[in-house]
C-alpha cells in the first residue's frame, strides 16, 4: 500500500484498508497537533503507522490555538519549571528548524502605577526566562519608548514596560507540515475516519489487537478493522471515549478559549501587546497574525458537546473588546469592526480541586491500558517531547527492534534551495519556504503566484495544490484549516467563492449540485461558529 494520500486517492487508500486487513506496528487515533506530532517520529523510527483523523486533520483544537509556539512565562510565574524548561527549548529548536511556519515575535507587556506584577518583578522573571532559553531578548522600555513601540497605547498611568521575544505560527499549518513529513517516511494518514472500537484479545491479558474503523464519508459502506498491538490515543479533550478507566479520563476539564480578529487597519499593532484583563486578572493579547489583529483569549469550562463546533459567546465577545478599550481608548472597537471569531477547547486535566481554569496545569498526562495509551493536555509547543514519551510508553508492545529516533533528528525537512519568484515578496517567499518545506516545489508548479486577496498573503498557487494534494474533502477543509481565507476576509469570504468555483470546482471532482451543497455546509458553519454570536448563541459555559 502507498502511504501517500491525496484527497484524489483518499477512497483508494481506505478501500485498501478494507481489502487487505492491514496490520501495523501502532494506531494513531486523532490527528491534531499531538497525534501529528506522534505518526512524525514514530514513521521516522521505522515503524509501520497509521493515522486516522474522525473529522479533518486540525479541526479541533489544534486549528483554534492562541498561535503561539512559547514557553509558557505566566506558567514559570505560576511554578512550573519544567514545563516552561522544556517550552523554552522546544521554541528555539523550532524557530531554527522551520523559519517562515514558526517565527520569533516580539511581546510588550505594560506596566500601569500600582499594578501587579511591577516592572522590577516582570524583570527578574523575563531574566530567569532568557536564562533558560539561553539567549536574551528582554529589555525594559521608559513610557516614551513603550509609545513609540504601541501607537496609540493608553497613556494614564504608564510607567513603562518590559519586552521579550516568543514566537507564532499558524497551527493548522503546523499540523500539516507534520503529517506531510510523516508520509514522506511511509506513514499513513487519512482524515474522516472514525475509531469506533478498541480490539482486544479474549483471553484473560485483555491486550488490544487492533481498531474497528469507520468512513464517516461512506458510512454505510459499514466498519473495518485494522491490526495493531498498540494504539495511541491522542484525540485530546475526547480522550475519554476510548478509555476504559472512566474514573481517570473523567479527570479532563474542557477549557474553551475564544478569540477575535479584526482588520489591521482598525487595530495596528506590530508586536504582540499584553495585559492582565481589569476584570480577572488574566493575561490577554492583541497580536498581528496574517494580516489581521487578533484579540484572545478567553478560559472558561466548556460545557457543550464536543461534537458541536465550538463558538464564542457574547459575554466572551464584550470580555475582549474591554480589553481593546482599555489598552487603546482612542481605537474604540465595537462589534462591527470584528471580521471573524474562533473558539478552540482545550484538554487540561484537572487537579479536581474546583480550580479557576486559568489556575489549571497546562502539563500533559497519559494513561495506561493493556496497549492503549491516552494523552491529555500538553501544549502546542511541546508536541515532539509528548510524541516521544508516548512511543517510549509504548515501546513494550511495539517490534523488539524497535529503537526510537535520536533526539537530535529534525523534525522538519528544509525547503529546497530555490531563486525567488520574481512575483513574491521576500516576506511571501519567506513564509511559503516554511509553510511547504520539501513540498514546495509542487506549489509553485501551480504557478498562480497572484494574491487571492487584495490585502492577503495566501497566493492562488497555495489554494490549487491544496485542493488538487492537501486532503480537502469538504470546502471548510480548505477555508477554514488549508488555507485562513474563511478567518480573514469579510463574511468567511462569500464574495470569494464564485471565483473559487471557477478555480477550483474541477481539481475537487465536485459537481455543480457538490459544489452548491459544500457551500452551503461551508457557509453555516462560519456562521455558527466562526461569525460574531447572536444574543443568546455561543457554546455552553460556566461564565
Amino acid at each position: 500500500m502507498s502511504p501517500q494520500v491525496s484527497s484524489g486517492r483518499r477512497d483508494g487508500v481506505i478501500q485498501q484498508l478494507r481489502d487487505t486487513s492491514a496490520v501495523f506496528d501502532l494506531v494513531v487515533i486523532g490527528g491534531g497537533i499531538t497525534g501529528a506530532g506522534i505518526v512524525r517520529e514514530a514513521a521516522a523510527s521505522g515503524l509501520k503507522t497509521l493515522l486516522i483523523e474522525q473529522k479533518d486533520f486540525a479541526w479541533g483544537t489544534s486549528s483554534r490555538s492562541s498561535k503561539m509556539v512559547h514557553g509558557g512565562l505566566r506558567y514559570l510565574g505560576s511554578g512550573h519549571f519544567r514545563l516552561t524548561r522544556d517550552a523554552v527549548h522546544e521554541r528555539e529548536r523550532l524557530m531554527k528548524e522551520a523559519p517562515g511556519l514558526i517565527d520569533p515575535l516580539r511581546f510588550v507587556m505594560p506596566h500601569f502605577h500600582k499594578q501587579f506584577p511591577g516592572p522590577r518583578l516582570f524583570q527578574l522573571l523575563l531574566r530567569l526566562y532568557d536564562r533558560i532559553a539561553g539567549n536574551h531578548s528582554r529589555h525594559y522600555l521608559t513610557p516614551g519608548q513603550t509609545q513609540q513601540w504601541v501607537p496609540g497605547l493608553q497613556t494614564n498611568g504608564l510607567t513603562g514596560a518590559s519586552g521579550f521575544t516568543d514566537a507564532v505560527t499558524d497551527d493548522a499549518r503546523l499540523v500539516q507540515r507534520l503529517i506531510e513529513e510523516a508520509r514522506s517516511a511511509g506513514a499513513t494518514c487519512v482524515n474522516y475516519v472514525a475509531a469506533s472500537e478498541i480490539l482486544r484479545s479474549p483471553g484473560p491479558d485483555h491486550s488490544v489487537t487492533g481498531v474497528r474503523l469507520t468512513d464517516t464519508e461512506r458510512a454505510q459502506d459499514g466498519s473495518f478493522d485494522v491490526t495493531t498491538a498498540l494504539v495511541i490515543n491522542a484525540t485530546g479533550a475526547w480522550a475519554g471515549r476510548l478509555q476504559t478507566a472512566t474514573s481517570e479520563t473523567a479527570r479532563i476539564r474542557p477549557l474553551r478559549g475564544s478569540h477575535l480578529i479584526v482588520p489591521f487597519s482598525s487595530l495596528p499593532v506590530s508586536c504582540s501587546v499584553s495585559l492582565f484583563h481589569p476584570r480577572d486578572g488574566r493575561p490577554v493579547f492583541a497580536f498581528p497574525w496574517q494580516g489581521t489583529t487578533v484579540l484572545g483569549t478567553t478560559d472558561l469550562d466548556h460545557r457543550d458537546d464536543l461534537d458541536r463546533e465550538p463558538a464564542i459567546t457574547p459575554e466572551e465577545v464584550d470580555y475582549l473588546l474591554e480589553v481593546a478599550d482599555t489598552l487603546f481608548p482612542g481605537r474604540r472597537l465595537t462589534h462591527g469592526d470584528v471580521i471573524a471569531t474562533w473558539a478552540g477547547v482545550r484538554p487540561v486535566v484537572s487537579s479536581g480541586n474546583s480550580k479557576a481554569p486559568s489556575k489549571e496545569n497546562r502539563e500533559h498526562v497519559f494513561w495506561e491500558d493493556d496497549g492503549l495509551i491516552s494523552i491529555a493536555g500538553g501544549k502546542l509547543t511541546t508536541f515532539r517531547l509528548i510524541a516521544r514519551e508516548a512511543l517510549q510508553r509504548g515501546a513494550p508492545q511495539l517490534p523488539g527492534a524497535f529503537a526510537l529516533r535520536a533526539d537530535q533528528q529534525p523534525v522538519f525537512s528544509a525547503a529546497p534551495v530555490m531563486e525567488k519568484p520574481v512575483a513574491l515578496s521576500h516576506l511571501q517567499w519567506h513564509r511559503l519556504q516554511g509553510f511547504y518545506g520539501p513540498l514546495l516545489p509542487d506549489v509553485l508548479a501551480e504557478q498562480e503566484l497572484q494574491p487571492v486577496a487584495r490585502n492577503g498573503d495566501v497566493v492562488w498557487a497555495e489554494v490549487l495544490w491544496a485542493c488538487r494534494s492537501a486532503d480537502v474533502v469538504h470546502l471548510d477543509d480548505l477555508m477554514l484549516r488549508r488555507t485562513r481565507l474563511g478567518l480573514t476576509l469579510a463574511d468567511g469570504g462569500a464574495e470569494l467563492l464564485a471565483t473559487l468555483k471557477a478555480r477550483c470546482q474541477h481539481l475537487l471532482g465536485w459537481d455543480d449540485e457538490r459544489w452548491q451543497a459544500e457551500t452551503d455546509r461551508y457557509l453555516g458553519i462560519w456562521r455558527a461558529a466562526y461569525s460574531m454570536p447572536e444574543t443568546g448563541k455561543g457554546s455552553g459555559d460556566d461564565q
